[in-house]
């Protein structure tokens, strides 16, 4: 009945393009990185040297910044996995999950601004958060996007299809936005790794945006939330620092991005810091 139960789980996760870390030693764990090239490469430089079998990868979210390096931010995150894939250990792909952050959710929103009721709305939206920079990685201006969101619907599924035509230009980006969770958990139900926050109120699979919008609340949970011994999170919209030393949370946003640097947390399976990297 038991293990019944575990594969029905199991089967919900997969529905709802949760990540699964199976046979977890270790998680590392990688905060929000804000299109910071140079901080994701000395990172990952430090973090390959660390690697070893057993180790699981999670990046929380937000690779895309107000930057001018997005689109090699997004091909650093490819790199890393082929040279750690090419480690002696034998490391498989599902050993690596990179979750949804709040940027890559905005991103998506334009790309299917086409179905929006009031387009020129959300779009001033977009951009007034940053979406201007995303647009440049593929060879698109903020001035044209206002432009081309007032020529009716047709103009616009024209442009918002030839962004993805350029995305699928460069080599593994589509694959990767495809393969974006929206959270992931151990397999023992003992972690729970998200981009910003949860809301303690719901279930799980109940979250939906919860996930990629903080609430303002996650320091305050003082208890389990559902099962889970600890949640651990990549993105904290008040740039409040790191925060390893709670009971059932933790915050690797070191602020990266905002005049901070980016951090990678090794935990145990049991949500302790094991090690931890940063990039400067």
């Amino acid at each position: 009945s038991t293990r019944k139960e575990s594969s029905a789980a199991s089967d919900v996760y997969k529905r709802q393009r949760y990540g699964i870390l199976k046979n977890a030693k270790r998680i590392w764990a990688i905060g929000s990185i804000h299109g910071e090239l140079e901080d994701l490469s000395i990172v990952h430089k430090k973090l390959i040297s660390k690697f070893r079998r057993g180790d699981k990868l999670v990046y929380l979210g937000n690779y895309f910044g107000d930057t001018k390096h997005n689109k090699e931010t997004l091909d650093e995150l490819l790199m890393a996995r082929r040279k750690i894939m090419s480690l002696p250990e034998v490391f498989m792909p599902e050993d690596f999950f990179y979750l949804r952050g709040a940027r890559e959710e905005m991103f998506f929103k334009l790309l299917q601004l086409h179905f929006a009721p009031n387009p020129a709305l959300v779009m001033e939206w977009l951009l007034d958060h940053g979406m201007g920079s995303s647009l440049a990685a593929y060879g698109e201006t903020e001035s044209t996007a206002r432009t081309i969101v007032r020529h009716g619907t047709v103009a616009l599924t024209k442009w918002t299809t030839g962004i993805k035509r350029q995305i699928q230009n460069c080599p593994g980006h589509i694959d990767l936005t495809n393969s974006l969770k929206r959270a992931c958990v151990t397999e023992d139900g003992a972690l729970l790794f998200v981009h910003a926050s949860v809301d303690t109120t719901r279930p799980l699979t109940m979250q939906k945006d919860q996930f990629w919008w903080d609430n303002g609340n996650f320091n305050e949970i003082k208890n389990k939330f559902s099962d889970f011994s600890k949640v651990i999170r990549g993105y904290d919209h008040s740039n409040s620092g790191i925060v390893l030393n709670k009971d059932y949370i933790a915050s690797i946003d070191g602020g990266c991005g905002r005049s901070g640097k980016l951090h990678a947390v090794c935990f145990t399976p049991d949500g302790i810091k094991h090690d931890e990297i940063m990039s400067r």
